[in-house]
């Protein structure tokens, strides 16, 4: 994976007036809460997987690869989310935090 790591919304020209409407008022239900409970899990993982790198950095000057890809997935998941959250995009965000 190229290092930094990079990340493009593209912003629609315009986003589906019903659907806005809808998202607006029920987004926390349909989105929030089978997302934010597996972004929570998640995160703790990824805050543990970034301890855990912390001390292999420290000790072999090298950022484990998996343990990277982990925390990077973690992002991406919770960008897409936000991303979708703040009506930059009409895309539902998969639960995945693979490309």
């Amino acid at each position: 994976m190229p290092y930094p790591v990079n990340l493009t919304v593209e912003y629609p020209q315009r986003l589906s007036r019903g659907i806005l409407i809808l998202r607006t008022l029920f987004a926390w239900l349909y989105v929030g809460v089978p997302h934010g409970i597996c972004l929570a899990l998640y995160g703790i993982a990824a805050f543990f997987a970034t301890i855990i790198a912390w001390f292999a950095v420290l000790f072999t000057a090298k950022y484990p690869k998996d343990l990277y890809n982990f925390v990077v997935g973690y992002k991406r998941w919770e960008l897409r989310v936000r991303a979708y959250l703040l009506f930059l995009t009409d895309q539902y965000p998969p639960f995945s935090g693979s490309e």
